[in-house]
């Protein structure tokens, strides 16, 4: 058995069985890869993929096991050199950050400044998606660090920590009948969003966000014409008259959203959390830590080395019950 092969199957299954595909990101050859699986599964005695012709169709189940097992290798694997790699070059490697367009944008520049300050030789790369993709990409082990509001609870083997609040705004045209009802000083419902087509994020992984909670308690479905990933993209859309935004507050830009008319809509729904995670058993570089404080400064080594620690869910939870987290 050799970590080749383990890398193969877990690669594999990550390109949904499509050996092709894999081939190309490991840069080897198909009939490689195929080789090599077949001499594993001769070797242990079991199948890893069932197949139809020379494709694979579907994952066993003890190859699903075996891919898990192999998964969790590989992670260790990584962590061995990343704790050579710390005491050899310690201000010396690679930082993966997955995230969306929001955080990438309005969140993150200052941390990221700051860091490649101090961390000149340390290659910082940053992946946009959605937050399910977010999510799987550290799962994977393809980022570092996911930062995103949803879908981060859905891998379990994944250490999530709280960074910030946010609130979300209604986004209007200046002559559309909520701002004149703003500038009348009257207050906005849930009512009176409702009746008006919405551009806005797209869903996350369930589909489930502060918003749908907010329309369905109110016992009202929203008319969602359009949704997006990237901020920029849902105001174009407001401009354009498709229908009214609602978007995080920290995308909106006083002087460069100075044609459109922001309305508070914290009253409506509830805030947000935006949440870094990381998978369970990375080894933490020094210039980890100190990116995953330089964002979220409550987040220190020692309340990190705490969560890591933790047994489940609730113990994270209550490390943060006594923290005030900051709200954007």
């Amino acid at each position: 058995m050799k970590l080749q092969q383990l890398r193969y199957i877990v690669e594999v299954l990550n390109h949904d069985l499509n050996v092709s595909a894999t081939a190309e990101s490991l840069y080897t050859s198909q009939p490689g890869i195929s080789k090599q699986v077949r001499t594993l599964e001769d070797e242990l005695g079991v199948q890893i993929f069932e197949r139809s012709g020379k494709h694979l169709t579907r994952v066993t189940s003890a190859g699903r096991e075996i891919i898990r097992i192999s998964s969790e290798i590989l992670a260790k694997v990584e962590s061995i050199k990343a704790v050579a790699s710390q005491h050899t070059h310690p201000d010396q490697g690679t930082l993966n950050i997955s995230t969306t367009h929001t955080q990438a944008r309005y969140a993150l520049p200052e941390a990221i400044r700051g860091f490649i300050q101090r961390y000149p030789n340390v290659s910082l790369n940053m992946h946009q998606g959605t937050p399910s993709q977010i999510a799987e990409a550290v799962a994977k082990g393809t980022a570092d660090f996911a930062i995103a509001t949803e879908a981060l609870y859905i891998f379990s083997d994944l250490i999530t920590l709280p960074c910030y609040y946010w609130n979300r705004s209604i986004l209007v045209k200046p002559d559309h009948p909520l701002a004149k009802k703003r500038q009348r000083g009257e207050v906005i419902s849930i009512e009176d969003v409702a009746q008006y087509s919405l551009v806005t994020y797209t869903f996350g992984f369930t589909g489930k966000s502060e918003l749908d909670k907010a329309f369905n308690q109110a016992g009202l479905k929203p008319k969602i014409v359009f949704t997006a990933t990237d901020a920029d993209v849902i105001k174009t859309y407001v401009r354009v008259g498709i229908g009214i935004g609602v978007l995080a507050t920290m995308a909106i830009d006083s002087e460069e959203d100075s044609d459109l008319v922001a309305i508070d809509a914290s009253h409506l729904f509830r805030a947000s959390i935006t949440k870094i995670c990381f998978r369970k058993g990375t080894f933490l570089r020094s210039y980890m830590y100190d990116f995953i404080e330089r964002f979220a400064p409550h987040l220190t080594r020692n309340i990190v080395d705490q969560a890591v620690l933790a047994k489940s869910t609730e113990e994270v939870d209550k490390l943060f019950e006594d923290v005030h987290l900051p709200m954007y």
